[in-house]
């Protein structure tokens, strides 16, 4: 079994062939018969991971599973109290609710790498921080959420998966290593453990989509 976490840079495809425009996994990863366990779109930034055990790609990512997965998102204006609140809670995305999260701000801005590609700021409009863990990967979900309670996002990262957290894996952007045993033990364990308990879930009916947050 082969297991391995990638720092995916901005403008990256989470997949090994080409889009115009866009360098892919391909450029980085020279591994075979490994296949990226969920996704982040090309305009986020992050943890992803890599792998060939089917079984546990399906339970990090099915969403009745509701592994949890962890992102900072630099948005436009200060997030209030409420407005974190309802991100908690769920929100509306494209006619149906999200599931219970969890949303709390950040203290100032975290240290990351700059990025490749500039965050366009409007100069008139202050941004903050905030860290949101989520159970589900919907499509786009998270620039969504943050849209619905009126905080554009500006800047996406995911910075955990269960018990992996992207800071303590020592990558930089575009790198990559494999797991070690006790990585891949505490992964597996935190799989096996979300089928049961994972995040509180709501009572609309689960999707079968694979997780394509952000």
């Amino acid at each position: 079994m082969t297991l391995l976490a990638f720092w995916k840079p901005y403008g990256v495809v989470s997949r090994f062939t080409r889009e115009a425009g866009h360098a892919c996994l391909r450029d980085f990863i020279p591994l075979r018969d490994v296949y990226p366990i969920g996704r982040l779109d090309a305009d986020s930034e992050g943890l992803l991971l890599l792998g060939d055990d089917g079984a546990l790609a399906h339970a990090l990512t099915d969403p009745k599973h509701a592994h949890p997965r962890s992102y900072w998102v630099q948005v436009e204006r200060e997030p209030d109290a409420a407005a974190l609140a309802a991100l908690a809670r769920g929100v509306v995305v494209q006619g149906r609710r999200t599931q219970p999260a969890r949303a709390r701000s950040l203290r100032g801005e975290p240290s990351l790498p700059a990025r490749d590609v500039p965050v366009r700021f409007r100069k008139s409009v202050p941004s903050a921080w905030i860290e949101l863990t989520l159970g589900e990967g919907r499509n786009r979900q998270v620039r969504r959420m943050t849209a619905a309670v009126g905080h554009p996002t500006l800047r996406l990262l995911r910075v955990a998966i269960g018990p992996l957290r992207l800071l303590e894996l020592g990558l930089a952007p575009g790198a990559w290593r494999l797991l070690s045993a006790q990585e891949e033990a505490a992964l597996h364990r935190s799989a096996s453990s979300a089928r049961s308990v994972a995040m509180p879930r709501a009572k609309s009916p689960a999707s079968r989509r694979r997780d394509t947050t952000r």
